[in-house]
C-alpha cells in the first residue's frame, strides 16, 4: 500500500456555472470544516461562464485567502471541461470533487480521507437518494446507469457520482489523457486503481436552479455511451442480424402459408401487406443506426478538430 502522507493538502475542485449566491454562502462552512478536521486544504472555483457575479465572488474570495485558487473560463465549455481545468490546477496530495450548489455533504469529506489513508486511490460518493430531485430526473438517472454499466465492463455503479477522492497518482494519470469528448467519471474508472464506495444521501439545494438543465443532461448522456465504448455500435450489427434472421424465417413463413399451403391458417396476408410491414421495420432500423454512427462521427470530428479542451481567460 502506498504511503500516506501524514499532513496532507486536499485540494476541493469546484467548478461553478451561475452560483452567485451559493459561492459566499458555501465558502465559510467549506473553511470551517477543514479547520475542524486539521486538514491543509485548497479551494479551486474553475468559473464555466455564465451571466451572473459568480467570476466577482470567486475573485473576493482569492483576495482575501491565499488558499482560494480560480480558473475563469472564456465562455461556458462545460462541467466535464471545467473538472478537467480544476484537476490540472489542483496541487494538493488527493483531490475532492464537490458541486457549488452544497448538495454534496461536506461530512463525508472526512469518511473520503479516512478511506484514503487506508489505501484506497478512489473514493466514490454513491448517491442513494435526492431530496428535491424529480421523477424525471430520478428514473432518467437510473436508467443512465443502467445503460452505462455494460459500456464500462462493469466498474459503473448505479447512483455513481462525480463527488470523489481522487489521490494524486490518479490524478496526473488523468491529466495525462487527451480525448476532449469526455466523461470524468468514467475516465477515473476506466484507469483502474483502488476503489471505495461510500453511499451518501444528497441534500436539497438551496438556492437558484440547477446547473445542469434536461437538455444538457440529454447531451451528457449521449456523449457518455459514445465517448465510453463502442459496444453500441457493434449492437446495431447485432440488432440486424437479428432483424435480418427473424425477417428470413417470417419470409419463409409467409411463402409457405400463402404458396405452398392454401392458407390453411386464413391469414389472408396479401404480398404488398408483407411487404409494407417488413420495409416499414427494415427501415426503422437502419434509421436507428444512422443516428448512432452519427453520434461516433461527431466524436471523430471533435477529436479531427483539436482544439483545446478550453480556454482560460485568468487564473490566480
Amino acid at each position: 500500500m502506498q504511503q500516506r502522507p501524514a499532513k496532507p493538502v486536499i485540494s476541493l475542485v469546484i467548478p461553478v456555472f451561475n452560483e452567485e449566491t451559493n459561492v459566499p454562502r458555501f465558502y465559510p462552512k467549506l473553511t470551517a470544516f477543514f479547520r475542524e478536521q486539521d486538514l491543509d486544504y485548497e479551494l479551486v472555483y474553475v468559473r464555466d461562464g455564465g451571466s451572473d457575479g459568480s467570476e466577482a465572488e470567486i475573485r473576493k474570495l482569492a483576495a482575501q485567502d491565499k488558499r482560494v485558487r480560480f480558473v475563469i473560463f472564456s465562455r461556458w465549455f462545460g462541467k466535464e471541461a471545467a473538472t478537467s481545468a480544476g484537476l490540472k490546477k489542483a496541487t494538493g496530495d488527493a483531490v475532492v470533487l464537490y458541486d457549488a450548489d452544497g448538495q454534496f455533504p461536506l461530512e463525508l469529506i472526512a469518511t473520503f480521507v479516512s478511506r484514503w489513508r487506508e489505501g484506497a486511490d478512489v473514493v466514490i460518493g454513491v448517491r442513494k437518494s435526492n431530496r428535491d430531485e424529480g421523477p424525471m430526473k430520478r428514473y432518467g438517472s437510473k436508467l443512465f446507469n443502467w445503460m452505462l454499466q455494460p459500456l464500462t465492463d462493469g466498474r459503473s455503479v448505479p447512483g455513481e457520482t462525480d463527488f470523489r477522492l481522487i489521490d494524486r497518482a490518479v490524478v496526473d494519470k488523468f491529466n495525462e489523457l487527451t480525448e476532449r469528448t469526455r466523461i470524468t467519471r468514467g475516465l477515473i474508472d476506466w484507469l483502474g486503481y483502488e476503489r471505495a464506495l461510500i453511499p451518501f444521501h444528497a441534500n436539497a439545494r438551496e438556492e437558484g436552479p440547477a446547473g445542469m438543465d434536461f437538455r444538457k443532461l440529454l447531451r451528457l448522456a449521449l456523449h457518455s455511451f459514445v465517448s465510453q465504448s463502442t459496444k453500441p455500435l457493434k449492437f446495431t450489427g447485432v440488432l440486424g442480424f437479428i432483424v435480418m434472421v427473424i425477417s428470413l424465417v417470417l419470409g419463409l413463413f409467409i411463402l409457405v402459408e400463402k404458396y405452398l399451403l392454401p392458407d390453411p391458417l386464413h391469414l389472408a396476408i396479401t404480398g404488398t401487406a408483407a411487404l409494407a410491414v417488413f420495409l416499414s421495420f427494415l427501415i426503422g432500423i437502419v434509421l436507428v443506426c444512422q443516428g448512432l454512427l452519427a453520434l461516433y462521427i461527431e466524436s471523430i470530428h471533435t477529436e479531427a478538430q483539436n482544439r483545446p479542451l478550453y480556454v482560460i481567460r485568468d487564473e490566480s
